[in-house]
């Protein structure tokens, strides 16, 4: 078990003290919650935009980046340049998050999601798994809003919550090998979009078209964390121009978010 410590109240508005967990010997996590939920996920992008204004301004010489997840902020360091010591003297100083007012801004996707034929194919078996009709959890699904929490497991993958809790049921106990680029999946509470082709364990429930992780791009991952997604149907036909679109660099991302907005 990592070894932990305790520190004064660096960034948290949900109790007065934070744990700090070793992560070798030039890491170290800041953990900031037990659970997945908005406040958690605030305070620790709260906490990460302070850390990279610091940093910018020259206040942490020596950080060389870091790793927000659902409940934590991993720090990691040159330990040639400084120390774990030092970096939390120096974060000891930031402000409470619960003082820094709204969110960062953040944008709303109108995504395409094509849920027909083979585009879905956990639709039937997810739907008797929760005893709704396929056309229910088609409706239910889309009508949500999700909260981009994180990315992680693959390069652009967006961890979204949160499902409604009529859609909410645990991964298939036997994972695909292959899951095709696109995918549009749920599990727990979550819901995501597989980024490229890898194995996975999610139900897959539809196909979106819209490239989410382009190297290209000024910004490789098209969606970041506290954007907000709502997923649109659309016909197989629709979906197959999108893909043709998709596949000549000539489809315009851009369409489908709004503007940003202060969340």
């Amino acid at each position: 078990m990592a070894a932990e410590s305790n520190v004064r109240n660096v960034a948290s508005g949900l109790s007065e003290r934070m744990r700090v967990a070793d992560a070798g010997d030039q890491a170290f996590t800041l953990l900031l919650g037990d659970r997945i939920a908005p406040e958690v996920v605030d305070t620790v992008s709260a906490l990460d935009r302070q850390i990279s204004a610091l940093q910018q301004a020259g206040g942490l010489p020596g950080l060389i980046e870091t790793v927000p997840s659902f409940c934590s902020l991993t720090v990691i360091y040159d330990p040639l340049q400084t120390s774990r010591q030092h970096l939390l003297a120096a974060l000891e100083q930031l402000p409470p998050a619960d003082r820094l007012g709204s969110r960062s801004a953040s944008r709303l996707w109108r995504l395409p999601v094509c849920y027909e034929g083979d585009c879905g194919p956990d639709l039937e078996a997810t739907a008797a798994a929760l005893g709704i009709g396929v056309e229910a959890l088609i409706d239910q699904h889309r009508q949500a809003e999700y909260r981009v929490y994180t990315l992680g497991f693959l390069p652009g993958f967006p961890f979204m919550g949160d499902l409604p809790p009529a859609l909410q049921l645990p991964r298939r106990t036997e994972p695909r090998l292959r899951v095709a680029a696109g995918s549009v999946a749920i599990a727990g509470a979550l819901t995501a979009i597989y980024p490229s082709e890898s194995p996975g364990g999610w139900h897959l429930l539809g196909q979106c078209a819209v490239p989410l992780f382009d190297p290209a791009r000024p910004q490789p991952s098209l969606l970041q964390p506290g954007d907000r997604v709502c997923f649109t149907a659309v016909s197989a036909a629709e979906h197959g121009r999108l893909q043709q679109a998709a596949k000549a660099r000539t489809l315009d991302v851009a369409r489908f978010a709004e503007a940003e907005v202060a969340s």
